[in-house]
């Protein structure tokens, strides 16, 4: 091999361990990255920059290896090695598609993406389509029960069929190119898993019975535990980017937002749902992608209910409280590995005492009356969420306070014990993250956030932090639980098994304490993601169960009961608490989100501030409401158009039933002129539309008497 080193900054590794193309450093370190896909679904490098063919001696050089720096935290992409010489860069896009997981692994990343076969043939020529000069001039077909399409090739036509088994291989076993009988990626094609559809596409389109099958191939592309895109930086290695089981549809978006994200830092729309920071650490597992993969290409032409919990690859993380919700009859659903109770089947006896308005049709699937049940019960009386899921990150350092004040909008100089909830910004004033951050010491500091984006949030804090040491970040979600007692009996309940005087006085709202609860030593949070008084109670995952069943058992004379997510939504939206991934994400800034209490433009300089000072300056076009339907028995689940006649205002970030409050409740993004309390604007849902009023916020307890009492 040369020992030969060119120096690049983006090398573009796509293909059989190929380097398609690289582009040498510019001396005004301008770059750009476009891109587009080509059948069989995946990124493709040619035509990547400035919208021209890539000319480099590198072009389709095998890959024998990528070096990364040695720093253990964070190393970084150095070169990558090829048949033809060394290339240094600080930059590699893994467009490999079929090829990614066996790419990712030469930097110690997992691309978990698995490769399935896929059926397609092509009848014709046809004379109904004779003489036609260009590819495509009528729109495909989806024949959605029948798991296939149908499109136009010139004088052609291609019918492709998910109506079948997945039929996967594995990346490790795909043929290199010059081993390939055509290309790696077609494979034989197998008539008896096309059978069904070809009697289906006969009955759909005649003309195709009497014509000549002129090819017919399995082809291959990937599929994702989630069906999405795999975007992004890679958590583990610097310089590393993804841009893998990427679909025609994608292709165009894919090459913008990754021009943008290399070179600009950011995006123009939100990709959290195909960022590669999704995925946590068991996803790493051949069997978990397999499973979830498989079922992905089931459900391609499948109407999926939104609330649906897939059954695949289950019980992968479960908290110390897992066994006494069984016993409880609790309905899991599934959120980045956790099995999470939905509702209590035991607390159907609440249905006696509390009516729920029925549902029927869409809204009611995996759904049950008990959710209006607990959501009662909590607004009366006393119960127990298990919120072991939060994601938990201790920062501490001589610059842990500098560090999270550069990345926070809001100021986090505050008293030891304090809570303060805050957003975390990009350069754009975008909002990246949405938590709590807890001053437990000077220099030590919690921050609380979502399970789901335990991964995209650590990502962002460590991007920005020192790296002289100055700072330790260490993710403690695993080791510690956490019990929401959340009603206006949690303090009655809390005080009976502590000596700690939990008081108004003593204990404030938006403070920490640490505190026993019975033998147990724990920290009390008083804050409420569902309105209301009550804590956020953690302590070391080994006391867990012993926690549960001491707060259990003095709650019985109180009425305590076991609540579950499907409450929990419904009363975070009538308190108008905001959800990073839908009200809010990097299209909005927190001026618009209505969150902007919580920026601190006097604190100092820091990340996106002054894009937030021109946005405050500006003004905003737009504004999140909250929306409540006029008729009190409709019900919406959320991602509906909202309208004005024929005018789109927006969609719905959050939709649920306000069982406090007695009606449907909609949040969505307005146009100012929209905004005043009292406007009327209609919800379309299943081709009916819903009168719904724009109310002023937060719908229980205004003047937030309970949450502070």
């Amino acid at each position: 091999m040369t020992t030969t080193e060119y120096e690049h900054n983006v090398v573009l590794a796509t293909g059989d361990y190929n380097v398609v193309g690289t582009r040498p450093i510019r001396p005004d370190g301008v770059d750009k990255v476009t891109g587009r896909a080509q059948y069989g679904g995946d990124f493709q490098a040619s035509d990547l920059l400035y919208g021209k063919t890539l000319r480099s001696p590198h072009a389709h050089a095998r890959i024998r290896s990528i070096d990364t720096t040695k720093a253990e935290a964070y190393p970084g992409v150095q070169a990558v090695v090829t048949a033809q010489g060394r290339i240094k860069t600080e930059n590699v896009v893994a467009a490999a598609g079929i090829w990614g997981p066996r790419i990712g692994r030469m930097v110690g990343v997992s691309i978990p993406l698995f490769p399935m076969q896929h059926p397609l043939v092509k009848f014709g020529p046809l004379p109904e389509l004779a003489g036609h000069t260009q590819e495509i001039t009528r729109p495909a077909i989806r024949h959605q029960d029948k798991s296939m399409y149908c499109r136009e090739y010139f004088d052609y036509y291609e019918v492709g069929s998910y109506r079948h088994e997945p039929l996967l291989v594995n990346a490790d076993d795909i043929l290199p190119y010059d081993q390939a009988r055509v290309t790696p990626a077609i494979m034989p094609f197998k008539l008896e898993v096309f059978a069904e559809s070809l009697i289906s596409v006969e009955e759909l389109l005649p003309c195709l019975a009497d014509a000549q099958l002129f090819e017919s191939i399995n082809g291959m592309f990937s599929f994702t535990p989630d069906g999405m895109p795999i975007l992004g930086e890679s958590p583990q290695v610097k310089g590393f980017w993804t841009a893998e089981a990427v679909w025609v549809a994608h292709a165009g978006g894919v090459g913008k937002v990754l021009a943008e994200w290399m070179v600009e830092g950011s995006t123009s729309i939100d990709v959290h749902e195909a960022d590669i920071t999704r995925f946590h650490p068991f996803t790493s597992s051949t069997s978990y992608v397999r499973e979830r993969s498989a079922q992905q290409y089931r459900e391609v032409y499948d109407i999926v209910h939104p609330l649906e919990p897939t059954e695949q690859a289950r019980r992968i993380r479960t908290s110390p409280f897992y066994l006494r919700e069984k016993e409880l009859g609790a309905v899991f659903f599934e959120s980045a590995g956790w099995e999470r109770p939905q509702w209590y089947s035991s607390n159907e006896r609440l249905l006696d005492s509390i009516e729920v308005p029925s549902r029927s049709g869409w809204e009611a699937r995996c759904w049950s009356p008990i959710v209006g049940a607990e959501h009662r019960a909590v607004r009366e009386g006393v119960a127990m969420f298990d919120q072991t899921s939060f994601a938990k990150f201790e920062v501490s350092g001589p610059k842990a306070l500098e560090s999270l004040q550069w990345i926070t909008s809001n100021q986090m100089d505050r008293p030891v014990g304090r809570i303060i909830y805050t957003s975390m910004v990009n350069e754009k004033g975008g909002i990246k993250c949405d938590l709590t951050i807890t001053r437990l010491e000077t220099d030590k500091f919690l921050i609380l956030t979502g399970g789901g984006f335990a991964i995209h949030d650590l990502t962002w804090i460590r991007s920005h932090m020192p790296e002289d040491g100055s700072v330790t970040i260490t993710d403690i979600s695993s080791s510690m639980c956490c019990i929401g007692l959340w009603g206006p009996r949690s303090r009655e309940l809390l005080q009976s098994v502590t000596e700690h005087d939990v008081s108004n006085e003593a204990f404030p709202y938006v403070t920490a304490q640490r505190l026993l609860i019975g033998d147990i030593p724990s920290l009390a949070l008083r804050i409420s993601y569902v309105g209301g008084l009550g804590w956020e109670i953690y302590c070391p995952t080994e006391y867990g169960l012993g926690m549960w069943d001491t707060l259990w058992e003095a709650g019985q004379p109180l009425g305590v009961i076991a609540a579950g997510g499907g409450a929990f939504d419904s009363l975070r939206l009538e308190k108008g608490y905001r959800l990073w991934g839908a009200e809010i994400n990097t299209e909005f800034n927190p001026y618009e989100a209505g969150i902007g209490f919580a920026v601190r433009l006097k604190k100092g300089d820091f990340l996106g501030r002054d894009a937030l000072v021109r946005i405050k300056s500006n003004g905003s076009s737009r504004k999140l409401c909250c929306m409540t339907l006029d008729d009190p028995t409709a019900v919406v689940m959320g991602q509906e158009p909202i309208l004005d006649g024929d005018r789109v205002l927006g969609y719905a970030t959050s939709a649920s039933y306000g069982y406090t409050i007695g009606r449907g409740i909609v949040y969505g993004y307005l146009p100012v002129e929209y905004t005043g309390e009292g406007t009327k604007v209609e919800v379309e849902y299943f081709g009916r539309r819903y009168k719904a009023t724009v109310a002023k916020e937060p719908l229980v307890d205004p003047e937030m008497v309970k949450l502070k009492s």
